[in-house]
């Protein structure tokens, strides 16, 4: 379990926003006295659970640290602690119109100066410490996301769709990258092929005898190979390519399965193949390279 708490305004509803992703059961700005119940509550569950504690609960630091310290002897919990220089702060308050929650009637810097200083005893018995000032939001989630995942684990894998359709029918609204297939050899012009898939075997040979398939086939994958991990950092939840073609049955239908199957065997994603024209939603298994519906 984690304990976040830290400095007003300097990231800690993001940090618990990034874990709620990571499959965190989160709870912000839990009164104190409720912590060993809680604790107790996450235990039996026995899943990853992150609550956030600070100024807000009403008790000084110390009190705060001594729950902590008494609910540490029976569960296992982890501290990060987040802050920011001063004048971030000032400034991040200032730009959202916000107040202050401590103390009230304070000067800003003040509040700021004088909760730095009531969380000291927090600070210092944390296991992490984060400071954001220089931090975009997504790279203050994906510290504290790198603090609770081991490094060799998926810190983030996002849910990915390829889908594939047909331009006669339009662009797919939700798509966020679009390969247009039609420039590639047509399935369609020979005639045993032309009421058959990109999943046939037929029309799978026929694609594949074109040395023009192969390499736009690599060269898509290249661009995955170099893009992916930088669309991961934008966090982004949900991330749908498209492939169109002329009719949606053949080409974009063939290099879709074959992206979808390249993303699983890389270990990128477990994507949902959507194959818009033939009524067709499957999910792509880690442990094959098949379908099943």
């Amino acid at each position: 379990m984690l304990l976040i708490s830290g400095l007003s305004g300097a990231g800690k509803s993001t940090v618990l926003h990034a874990l709620e992703d990571a499959g965190f059961f989160c709870t912000d700005n839990l009164p104190l006295e409720m912590l060993r119940e809680w604790s107790m509550i996450m235990h039996t569950r026995k899943r990853p659970a992150a609550v956030c504690l600070d100024a807000r609960s009403g008790f000084t630091a110390n009190a705060i640290c001594a729950t902590v310290k008494e609910t540490l002897a029976e569960y296992e919990w982890q501290l990060i602690f987040v802050e920011a220089e001063d004048n971030v702060l000032q400034r991040r308050f200032s730009t959202v119109k916000r107040r202050h929650p401590f103390p009230i009637g304070e000067d800003l810097m003040d509040s700021i100066r004088k909760e730095r200083e009531s969380l000291l005893p927090i600070r210092n018995v944390a296991d992490l410490v984060l400071d954001s000032s220089h931090l975009t939001p997504y790279e203050l989630a994906e510290n504290a996301e790198l603090f609770w995942h081991k490094p060799e684990s998926k810190s983030h894998r996002m849910n990915c769709t390829v889908m594939s359709f047909s331009y006669k029918h339009g662009l797919p609204a939700v798509a966020d990258m679009v390969f247009d297939m039609r420039f590639l050899p047509n399935p369609h012009y020979v005639p045993e092929l032309a009421q058959q898939t990109g999943r046939d075997a037929e029309v799978i040979e026929f694609l594949e005898s074109s040395s023009e398939v192969m390499e736009a086939q690599e060269r898509i994958r290249q661009w995955f190979a170099y893009s992916w991990p930088m669309i991961l950092k934008e966090r982004k939840q949900y991330f749908t390519v498209a492939f169109g073609c002329s009719g949606g049955r053949h080409r974009s239908v063939y290099m879709a399965e074959k992206l979808a199957d390249w993303l699983n065997g890389e270990g990128l994603a477990l994507p949902v193949i959507q194959h818009r024209e033939l009524g067709i939603v499957e999910r792509r298994h880690a442990e094959q390279t098949g379908v099943v519906s």
